[in-house]
């Protein structure tokens, strides 16, 4: 709808222009946003206040003059002026009535994507193999899981790519230790941590175990066998710990999208030596640096972008830059997302830059970082444990379970142990996952289980429980959502209200896949649950005054519980059928 409003815009403009009202050659961009008071109608943009200056015109003036070059269409029933000079659309009932109709008759319930179809390259989770995954890991996994769902489901061919930290100093330090402890059995691997601390420790207190462990980074560098084999052979129990945390989340991550820092050794020289052909690099205090106008320190003194150490080492840059181009040259990305820490936005601009200046990605390639906030306790620092160290997030995800059963239990003491399990497992994972996914993804947010498993509020658990609520309102009648004949009519001011919130869906989903925002999902979902609430209460279903009624108030519901379950996937969450 808004496309549509978009393009009447564009025509009385192009009227106006040709009468001489407004200059030639404007070509503004041409804002239309849902209103909050629906007396205000159901869209409004704010056209005629953006052109009043060119036109030496008054808003309102000019407002009036727009309505009268707007073409008649079907799907607009009136548009009125507000304030300043706001143009406020309404929406035509029947036309409206005849939107949801086709969505209820599509698999993709009328959702298209904005713009062309593109190859999107998803860059997410990345967690550091040599420990187990933790807190600090949730964010990116979900957030980029999310964005990759919606993004797959408007169109986009997704490609996924788990930028693992498997390369490195520290693996000398792990090597190093598993020379000396033989590890007989992959047992002996399952805790992680423990392994972690325990090389750590030795590399700490003996100078002659961190200069082998210095020598076999060196070794594993140049491919030694016996190195490659021993890393191998942690890497592999490191992912499968992964794996099993993807799972749990449920997450759409296998092996095969891991592409670790390790896959890049091979190109980092060649890095290098491009950049240096291109005229690029600079030495500093003996590294390799690339300078670059736009980016100076607080003193205006140009800041480097380190790709070799002074001893011939390379960075995380190095790595990235090599990254770049191969999801340039092979994996043959449209767009690029980086779902990383804000704290490396920095980081991501300055080999954005460089990329497109050694020509390692065409000017069309779309790179963006998505940053995000950090997920803080209740005293509004990092998520920590009661010692102070790293929250795993197995234990995390355990707990929320463990939690959720508890509660639903104590709702629904009838119920069988292994149901019970299967909605504490649904509930559980999805309040974290939602918890975190209703904020805004560049927000700090604060852990609370109490708040995030409350049937009350912007919540996983209010949510599944409305749709549970559609569910069982079809259930009762014996009928599939895709069952229920008959038309839409919307007569009822909570009819109306709801379906306008249905027909917004789309454009929710593009405004996700644009920006990699799903707390407008969340959002969204949010509303269509109360507005649904308001309906059922206020508009009879199976009570309704004739059939006609009722099959239509059926079929609102129908399209209510189908979006609803499919906004729910697409944030990574599962549905019930009942709670």
């Amino acid at each position: 709808m808004k496309d549509t409003i978009r393009q009447l815009i564009q025509q009385a403009l192009t009227r106006l222009a040709s009468e001489g009202v407004l200059p030639e050659g404007l070509s503004p961009t041409i804002q239309v946003e849902n209103t909050k008071d629906k007396s205000h109608g159901d869209f409004a943009s704010n056209i005629a206040m953006m052109l009043a200056k060119p036109a030496g015109m008054k808003p309102r003036d000019l407002a009036e003059k727009l309505i009268a070059a707007l073409p008649q269409d079907d799907q607009v029933a009136k548009v009125e002026i507000a304030g300043p000079g706001f143009l406020n659309f309404f929406q035509n009932s029947d036309a409206l009535a005849q939107r949801l109709e086709e969505a209820l008759a599509d698999d993709h319930l009328g959702v298209r994507k904005a713009g062309p179809a593109q190859r999107t390259v998803i860059d997410l989770s990345a967690p550091n193999l040599a420990k187990e995954m933790h807190v600090g890991h949730l964010r990116s996994t979900i957030i980029g899981d999310a964005v990759a769902r919606v993004l797959e489901f408007l169109g986009d061919t997704v490609i996924r790519q788990n930028h693992v930290g498997d390369w490195g100093t520290q693996f000398g330090m792990l090597l190093a230790y598993m020379q000396e402890q033989p590890v007989g059995s992959d047992a002996e691997l399952s805790d992680l941590e423990g392994f972690y601390r325990a090389a750590k420790k030795r590399f700490d207190e003996s100078s002659e175990f961190a200069d082998r462990a210095r020598e076999l980074v060196v070794k594993l560098q140049a491919g030694d066998a016996d190195c490659l084999r021993l890393w191998t052979r942690f890497n592999d129990i490191s992912l499968s710990h992964c794996q099993a945390v993807y799972d749990r989340l449920g997450v759409k991550l296998t092996m095969a999208d891991v592409k670790g820092e390790s896959a890049y050794n091979d190109d980092l020289a060649n890095v290098v030596a491009d950049l240096k052909a291109k005229g690029l690099l600079t030495e500093s205090d003996g590294a390799l640096c690339v300078f670059m106008d736009e980016f100076k320190n607080a003193e205006g003194n140009p800041l480097p972008l380190i790709v070799q150490k002074a001893g011939g080492g390379y960075l995380y840059a190095t790595t990235d830059l090599a990254a770049t181009r191969y999801r340039s040259n092979v994996l043959k990305a449209d767009r690029v997302l980086y779902f990383v820490d804000q704290r490396q936005a920095l980081h991501f601009q300055m080999v954005f830059a460089a990329a497109r200046l050694a020509g390692f990605v065409p000017a069309s390639m779309e790179m963006e970082h998505m940053g995000f906030g950090t997920m803080n306790g209740a005293d509004g620092r990092p998520f920590k444990t009661r010692d102070g160290g790293t929250v795993k997030l197995i234990d995390l995800l355990n707990e929320a379970e463990q939690r959720a059963y508890d509660l639903v239990k104590a709702k629904n003491p009838e119920l069988d142990d292994a149901e019970l399990r299967q909605i504490a497992s649904a509930v559980g994972i999805g309040a974290v996952k939602y918890a975190d996914l209703s904020k805004h993804r560049t927000s700090d947010y604060s852990f609370n289980f109490e708040l995030m498993l409350s049937f009350e509020g912007n919540t996983a658990p209010y949510l599944l429980y409305a749709y549970t609520r559609v569910a069982s309102l079809f259930r009762k009648r014996g009928l599939d959502f895709t069952e229920v004949e008959g038309h839409i009519s919307l007569a009822a001011e909570q009819e109306q209200a709801l379906a306008a919130k249905l027909a917004q869906f789309a454009d929710t989903l593009n405004n996700v896949a644009a920006k990699g925002v799903p707390h407008l999902l969340c959002s969204y979902l949010y509303d269509l649950a109360g507005l649904f609430s308001s309906f059922y209460e206020n508009c009879p279903i199976l009570a309704a005054e004739d059939e006609a009624t009722q099959q239509s108030r059926l079929r609102l519901a129908a399209l209510t519980g189908r979006t609803l379950k499919q906004g729910l996937e697409l944030l990574g969450l599962q549905t019930l059928e009942r709670m």
